[in-house]
């Protein structure tokens, strides 16, 4: 005869991740800040001070702090912000270079995590939030999610050599392909040419286009899914909308 009552997971059954892991995944910080403040000694779990960031954790059941306060699953925040050409991509640069986060300070934002990555020298559209499922889901390349990029490069190509940057090339034991090149307008000596991504290697359209001779002059992400950069003024940003959040979660 049975009770009726639904079965409980054990304790030992349930999920568990890592100290520094569990912190970046409700939001806190990022993973390697994480690990940092396990290893200083400033988390505790149900109150004892663990230094071992690889610790087995269930955020559930156990009692975490961070710096003596208690840490709860943060509020999700998902924002834009227009790159601008020069600024890195980084929380900090050991070269002391301007970083996007000097873009957000005293926004009163909690940590946010970029979503994928723009170099130095690219500018555009960049997204940047605390949830990281959600970030995950547009920059595992299983998932396959448009990036759309204006491409200003030092020549003028004919519809061979489109072809070609369509067709891809291997670099560096890496495919470097494109869903879709096309020419946006040209000029005397360049032109502007539209390309879409479906997964973004490092530096994977200046190394497509390096490999066929062409250079970069200017290189703008102005798309990512169905969410457009659209007139975002440069080195601004702006709070999505929950409809754009769940459609470049179900994109």
């Amino acid at each position: 005869m049975t009770s009726g009552r639904s079965p409980v997971t054990p304790r030992s059954a349930r999920p568990r991740y890592g100290l520094a892991r569990v912190l970046s995944k409700l939001g806190v910080c990022s993973r390697s800040q994480a690990e940092l403040a396990v290893r200083e000694g400033r988390v505790t779990v149900d109150g004892r001070c663990i230094r071992d960031p690889e610790r087995p954790t269930d955020a559930e059941r156990e009692r975490l702090t961070l710096d003596g306060r208690p840490v709860g699953a943060a509020e999700r925040v998902y924002i834009a912000l227009n790159k601008p050409r020069g600024v890195v991509v980084s929380a900090a640069d050991e070269r002391g270079r301007d970083t996007v986060y000097g873009l957000l300070e005293g926004t009163g934002l909690p940590w946010l995590g970029p979503v994928g990555r723009l170099d130095r020298a690219s500018e555009g559209l960049l997204l940047l939030s605390n949830d990281t499922v959600w970030a995950a889901g547009l920059t595992e390349p299983k998932h396959h999610v448009d990036k759309t990029y204006h491409v200003q490069v030092d020549c003028r190509p004919d519809e061979a050599l489109l072809a070609r940057l369509r067709a891809g090339v291997v670099d560096a034991g890496e495919r470097l392909g494109a869903v879709a090149v096309n020419v946006l307008r040209e000029g005397e000596k360049n032109a502007w040419l539209e390309v879409v991504l479906d997964e973004g290697r490092n530096r994977h359209i200046r190394r497509l286009l390096a490999a066929h001779d062409i250079g970069v002059l200017r290189l703008i992400r102005v798309a990512i899914g169905p969410l457009a950069l659209g007139e975002l003024p440069k080195g601004q940003w702006r709070h999505l909308t929950a409809d754009e959040v769940h459609a470049l979660r179900r994109g």
